[in-house]
């Protein structure tokens, strides 16, 4: 799985929740498109609009606490608890895209893209 992710971490000058800092930037404008607050199993994470089912653009909290000044950028599968079972449970009729080619191909490029360039835009904003 580690082939499979593209991590940027920034820094922000505030202290956020996953929640808070999704409300700080909710109606901001990023190249991945309209940020949303995505339920994932036991979390809550940031995540764009999925380019397809193996590559989309998540912002995930650093550390332990509930609070935090870091936060993660980076490429993963498309999130949503409708997805766990997908990718806990892959079959090779529905859910066989976690082949190499995913980590590779255009899309997976494009998503590695955005990544950097979404990492950007957020320390723009100077949260």
């Amino acid at each position: 799985m580690a082939l499979c992710v593209k991590i940027n971490n920034i820094k922000t000058k505030n202290s956020y929740s996953i929640e808070s800092f999704y409300k700080a930037i909710k109606d901001k404008h990023f190249s991945a498109g309209v940020p949303s607050l995505t339920k994932y199993g036991a979390a809550s994470v940031i995540t764009f609009p999925a380019i397809d089912s193996q590559n989309q653009v998540w912002i995930m909290k650093n550390g332990l606490s509930a609070e935090s000044h870091k936060f993660s950028i980076q490429k993963s599968y498309e999130a949503g608890l409708d997805n766990i079972e997908k990718i806990i449970y892959p079959d090779s009729e529905n859910h066989s895209s976690f082949g190499f080619d995913s980590i590779i191909n255009d899309n997976a490029k494009k998503c590695e893209h955005l990544v950097d360039i979404t990492a950007k835009e957020l320390l723009k904003l100077n949260l």
